[in-house]
């Protein structure tokens, strides 16, 4: 009885090979013949329109998807130093090798340039947060995404780079004044300051073109700048009245 069971059983493993050896023989039969040379001329001139197709404004991510796979069997990654060496493997046994530079660990290519964020790592010293947007959008800054600012940008930014917010008058506190401060405290107009900055007599810093200049408090006793201030003081033109008395006096 067991005999004639496993006889039966390998029987019907027989005419299940058979079935399949039939399938294949049916496949290969059904098999698209050869390219013939008007074929492979028609997809080389589909070929060329690949750049067009996959930069046209109506080419899907899905549509993009579809012809990576279609020409591109696998890519294989190795990490070489601080490289990543890639072998791309075409569709038809071609391949190529390429070498790029490793992303630092958390950053993408919508990190934002290292430029920026110094940049608003300073200025978050100075100004608030939405003056630094303003002053980042006249400076022709975009986010990693190539937006502009605003100050919701600036403020995550801030939160990703462990950025403390502005605070009022820490400035001060460090013993910095503004230019505004600085005419206050030397008598002079704004503009005498920023003269006196652009000779060199007052120092300051300034981080970037439209930023506030930083002048340091004790730079303002300092005598060569305070007689520079004195002189420039004493070279005012006459108010409208002194000259009006003036004018009195000499048709006298």
């Amino acid at each position: 009885m067991v005999a004639g069971e496993l006889e039966r059983r390998w029987n019907e493993r027989l005419v299940a090979v058979r079935d399949l050896e039939c399938e294949i023989d049916r496949l290969d039969a059904d098999a698209a013949p050869a390219l013939t040379v008007a074929d492979r001329e028609q997809l080389m001139a589909l070929g060329q329109d690949l750049v067009r197709a996959w930069e046209s404004p109506s080419t899907t991510p899905e549509t993009r998807k579809k012809i990576i796979r279609t020409v591109i069997f696998e890519i294989i990654v190795d990490i070489v130093g601080e490289n990543l060496e890639l072998v791309v493997h075409w569709q038809g046994d071609d391949h190529t090798r390429l070498m790029v530079k490793r992303n630092r660990a958390g950053q993408t290519r919508w990190t934002t340039d290292v430029e920026v964020v110094d940049l608003v790592r300073a200025l978050a010293r100075q100004m608030p947060d939405q003056t630094i947007a303003a002053l980042l959008n006249r400076s022709g800054k975009s986010t990693g995404r190539g937006n502009s600012w605003t100050r919701g940008r600036i403020c995550s930014l801030r939160h990703q780079y462990d950025i403390a917010i502005y605070r009022e008058g820490e400035h001060a506190d460090r013993g910095e004044a503004t230019i505004d401060e600085a005419a206050t405290v030397l008598a002079v107009s704004t503009a005498t300051i920023r003269r006196l900055i652009a000779e060199g007599t007052l120092p300051a810093r300034q981080y970037c073109k439209g930023a506030p200049w930083i002048i340091r408090q004790a730079d303002l006793v300092r005598e060569e700048v305070r007689r520079q201030a004195n002189m420039r003081r004493s070279r005012r033109p006459l108010s409208d009245e002194r000259q009006q008395n003036l004018l009195g006096l000499s048709t006298t």
